[in-house]
């Protein structure tokens, strides 16, 4: 069997889990994947088949937030729509895809069935938790950014039947956690200045820091900055007392699993941290509204606070890579050529969408 396996490359999330998930995969047949974004600091020895600049979100670490006009100019309608009917999904007996777009489009033009699989597949499920105020453009592009003929979702809970259990990394799962009283920092989209500033004050607990604008590791009195590094991070992780990090889904996972304190800052303008929020309180978690002045108060009550539901997983990894097997099996696979008049159809919405942009697009 011919695997086309694409992952969404904005942050290490994704990547994380293809990494873990890839020994599985590679027992049902030959896997090349496609890196799909630009914004990653993880190192990877997966089989890249395929890349793509695709649609990487541009924070603005200033803030802590999403920055719109970065992420708009790196948005080409016209390069997307090559690539994806560029794209040779034709050749494959399988297309797993970890929310991508060029992907998803390139299976509408060609008629080529396909899982979407990951965390995001989970929200095509309205039982998924939202936070109060729904918002309407975050709710469709967690619907159409990426789809799929079926879905296989990872979220904290099953909050419905094609929803498992996050997929955790051997070696959390094989850790022996500790704590060494530290507190482990990961605020990937929050600049290292603002979280010093922050962190400072709090001289009374020790803070390991990791950041991906560092390259060399450094201490500012009980503050210690580590350059992002997957076996320091975990080793901080795993003997920690707790961690701050953004409402993420791996992440949180991980820490939830371990049972270690966890504070979050959802990342401003990001819907689906909005969402992973609404879902964490129901474990008990410190959900940070702002990186502000009142930080130190909130720090005080998140340390000294109740203890948080953990998180246990009815499905390793190996049962869920089945689950996928097996959804591929009940797929009636259909290798005829799209009809012109739908490729016609998505072709024209797409330069629809283009010219809409650059009607609306700031002039300098």
């Amino acid at each position: 069997m011919k695997i086309f396996y694409a992952v969404q490359a904005t942050g290490n999330g994704h990547l994380s889990r293809a990494q873990e998930i890839m020994p599985f995969l590679s027992k049902y047949g030959e896997v090349d994947i496609f890196l799909s974004g630009n914004n990653y600091s993880l190192k990877t020895d997966l089989p890249i088949a395929y890349r793509s600049k695709g649609l990487s979100l541009q924070y603005n670490k200033r803030n802590g937030s999403i920055d719109l006009l970065k992420t708009a100019m790196t948005f080409n309608l016209k390069k997307i729509w090559r690539e994806a009917s560029q794209l040779p999904i034709e050749n494959y007996d399988l297309v797993i895809n970890d929310f991508e777009c060029i992907t998803s489009l390139a299976c509408k033009i060609k008629h080529i069935p396909s899982i979407h699989f990951g965390h995001q597949a989970s929200f095509t499920s309205k039982k998924v938790p939202r936070p109060d105020k729904i918002s309407h453009a975050g709710e469709w592009v967690l619907s159409h950014y990426a789809q799929g003929t079926k879905q296989l979702g990872l979220h904290f809970e099953s909050y419905d039947a094609h929803i498992l259990n996050p997929i955790i990394k051997n070696d959390i799962i094989n850790a022996e956690p500790n704590d060494r009283g530290h507190i482990t920092v990961y605020l990937g989209h929050v600049a290292d200045e603002l979280i010093e500033k922050q962190l400072m004050p709090l001289k009374d607990h020790q803070f390991e820091v990791f950041s991906t604008q560092i390259k060399s590791p450094f201490n500012k009195g009980h503050i210690k900055f580590y350059p992002t590094n997957p076996g320091l991070f975990n080793i901080s992780l795993i003997n920690s007392k707790g961690i701050i990090t953004g409402s993420g889904f791996e992440t949180p996972a991980e820490a939830l699993y371990l049972g270690k304190k966890l504070m979050v800052l959802p990342m401003k303008g990001q819907y689906e941290q909005l969402c992973n929020a609404a879902a964490l309180k129901d474990y008990r978690v410190v959900i940070l509204q702002d990186w502000d002045q009142d930080f130190s108060k909130s720090f005080d009550t998140w340390i000294t606070g109740q203890d948080q539901k953990r998180l246990t997983l009815a499905h390793n990894t190996s049962d869920i890579i089945e689950r996928l097997m097996t959804l591929q099996e009940s797929m009636q696979i259909n290798r005829k050529k799209a009809p012109k008049t739908n490729a016609e159809s998505v072709r024209q919405q797409f330069q629809f969408w283009e010219q809409s942009s650059r009607q609306s697009s700031p002039t300098s």
